[in-house]
């Protein structure tokens, strides 16, 4: 299993509910949630062969940021 973390600019519940659901159902095996605590507003995703590309371009068709943190 890899985990990749992201910083996003999502903001909202809704938004955060919604990002899920798209990743959710190309990826449904990966584990995803989101710390909209945290400053940097943080996704973390988890699954084998993940590739944090998919997973930023997914993010950012839906027209939100997605950068991974290293």
């Amino acid at each position: 299993m890899t985990v990749e973390v992201f910083k996003t600019n999502v903001q909202k519940e809704a938004d955060k509910n919604h990002v899920i659901a798209v990743i959710q159902r190309q990826f449904p095996t990966y584990k995803i949630n989101f710390d909209l605590e945290d400053c940097d507003k943080i996704l973390r995703v988890e699954g084998a062969q993940l590739e944090p590309k998919n997973i930023i371009d997914y993010v950012n068709t839906l027209g939100y940021i997605c950068v991974a943190l290293e």
